[in-house]
């Protein structure tokens, strides 16, 4: 699939939940190149050496947190940099300060002035051991988990019983993804895509740091296109995402009108991004990816969207038209 943009996620949470363990984790991807952007306030727990030879180099914001800082905090031009084709790079990781609100986060890179980036959802970190001690009141405050697409509950061995807690957290955070990991391992399929590229110019983050922690495997369910859908189909989907699916991505042929025309499809949570095809590709599908998806349900929803038949065109182009808009 041929990418005319850049996934930025940005990685928060309080003091000593575990941010910098999943910025770790994800960046022993196999095959994946990962731009980071660390606030002042943290830092990455790895050799600077290792992770310039990975992402030709580190972007920092320095002078506090980055979401109270004037003019983005110099995150555009972080972004700007870290999106240049040139770079070839799969995804931007931004490691906020603890004390980032992940809300003001998200809308500066959703609406960032670097014309190649797009947001890419909010992993929130929780300390599964803080979490069940907080006081009850203090538990009804989460209101980070909300603005999160993935919470991951840290530190889930430290703690008896992670089901119930699970659910508490799932609770609170009004439907994103909750998965519980240690030292920080969650699957990086669930975050961005993976590239499976062998790069002798560069260096290999993953097989310099060893396996990471283990972690829980997400599914992926993939359905191709056998021709061109319509704009009405493809909408439904967007509005109306199978329980349990984190991700959608794919290229889809659309008609428009007489024409037909295809379109970079990516749906991160609920939040959708659609863009014309910037460069020449053959591969028509659609994939969802979760930890808790029904296959069977998301199988059918894919097919659905990608095989409609002309019902409601004209309403349905409006409206994907203006999400083509949006995305911008």
């Amino acid at each position: 699939m041929a990418a005319t943009t850049v996934p930025v996620i940005a990685v928060t949470g309080p003091l000593g939940a575990g941010k910098t363990s999943v910025v770790n984790a994800l960046l022993r991807a196999p095959g994946a190149r990962i731009g980071v952007v660390v606030n002042d306030f943290g830092a990455v727990n790895v050799d600077a050496g290792l992770v310039i030879g990975q992402v030709d180099e580190v972007a920092s914001i320095t002078g506090g947190c980055i979401c109270c800082l004037p003019d983005s905090g110099g995150l555009d031009d972080a972004l700007t940099r870290l999106t240049d084709p040139r770079l070839t790079l799969d995804a931007v990781l931004v490691e906020a300060s603890g004390v980032a609100d992940p809300a003001a986060l998200s809308r500066l890179i959703r609406f960032s002035g670097a014309p190649r980036a797009r947001w890419g959802g909010v992993v929130e970190v929780v300390d599964a051991a803080q979490f069940v001690h907080a006081s009850p009141g203090d538990r009804a405050d989460h209101r980070r988990l909300r603005s999160a697409t993935i919470v991951v509950v840290n530190k889930a061995d430290r703690v008896r019983a992670v089901g119930p807690l699970l659910r508490q957290v799932r609770a609170l955070s009004r439907g994103a993804t909750v998965v519980a990991a240690v030292h920080g391992g969650i699957d990086p399929v669930m975050v961005f895509d993976v590239a499976h590229r062998v790069d002798p110019t560069v260096l290999d983050l993953a097989a310099v740091m060893g396996d990471g922690p283990p972690h829980r495997h997400a599914t992926a369910v993939t359905v191709d296109q056998r021709g061109p859908t319509s704009a009405a189909a493809l909408m439904r989907l967007i509005d109306g995402v199978p329980d349990g699916v984190r991700r959608v991505k794919g290229v889809v042929d659309v008609r428009v009108g007489a024409a037909t025309r295809p379109f970079v499809v990516h749906v991160v949570g609920t939040v959708p991004h659609v863009a014309p095809l910037g460069s020449a590709t053959d591969q028509r599908a659609l994939v969802a990816i979760g930890y808790d998806l029904d296959v069977a349900r998301a199988r059918v929803a894919l097919h659905d969207a990608l095989h409609g038949g002309d019902e409601g065109t004209g309403d349905g182009l409006r409206r994907l038209r203006r999400l083509i808009r949006l995305s911008r």
